[in-house]
């Protein structure tokens, strides 16, 4: 069985042909122009992942705070992850690399500022 998939690790965008066993588990890709796509088309299989960013309001700033996840989270769990996000409550100021949501989702992985609010 073969699935196509366009790579998300670089600008290029290749399409890339996987090819699955009986089972659906990866057995080789082709298509791909550097090392990074060779590498991403069996996690792209196996546990998709994704980085999530966001924006959320925070009480006496006028100016929203970004916010994204320290690694790539489960791609299932994105949804669950905007939530956590969303009921946040935080205080200023904020500095960047500020933990807003610790371990989001129970990943394990931090949700971080962006940018700094005074």
């Amino acid at each position: 069985m073969e699935k196509i998939l366009t790579c998300i690790g670089c600008p290029m965008g290749c399409q890339l042909t996987v090819t699955l066993d009986e089972n659906g588990a990866f057995q080789s890709v082709t298509g791909y122009s550097c090392k990074v796509g060779k590498e991403y088309a069996p996690n792209e299989i196996a546990n998709p992942t994704r980085m999530v960013t966001s924006v959320m309001l925070v009480p006496g700033s006028r100016t929203p705070l970004s916010v994204k996840t320290a690694r790539a989270i489960p791609k299932r769990l994105i949804f669950d992850c905007l939530n956590e996000i969303r009921m946040a409550t935080i205080a200023l100021p904020i500095k960047i690399g500020d933990v807003i949501v610790p371990n989001v989702c129970g990943t394990g992985i931090d949700v971080v500022a962006t940018r700094n609010l005074k």
